[in-house]
């Protein structure tokens, strides 16, 4: 898939142009997301997010993941801390719309 996202990092604004991949599928157990870009002269990311996911007794799935980051450029000066702060807030909020997004999906597959 491809993707255009842009984003502020600390004083930083850019637009990055890029892809996003699903590999090592393992359905329904895990898989990884896989994802480049490239904005210009504030540099470049390449990432991945390793997904568990694992049925709970409550008839629910948990959903855990790891994400990797590597950054260049413009970017990369701002310090590691604010970088992977950034990558933590990112990751959760879209993690959070996946979640939003499949719970509509459901309710509208059973009436709920």
């Amino acid at each position: 898939m491809a993707a255009t996202v842009v984003l502020k990092i600390g004083p930083i604004k850019a637009r990055f142009e890029g892809s996003v991949q699903l590999c090592d599928l393992n359905p329904p157990f895990s898989y990884t997301i896989v994802g480049e870009g490239k904005g210009g002269v504030a540099g470049f990311a390449k990432g991945t997010a390793d997904v568990i996911l694992t049925e709970q007794a409550d008839g629910g799935t948990l959903l855990q993941y790891n994400v990797k980051v590597d950054i260049g450029g413009k970017i990369a000066q701002l310090g590691s801390r604010l970088i992977d702060s950034t990558a933590r807030k990112l990751s959760a909020q879209f993690f959070s719309k996946f979640v939003n997004s499949l719970e509509k999906s459901m309710s509208g597959l059973f009436g709920g």
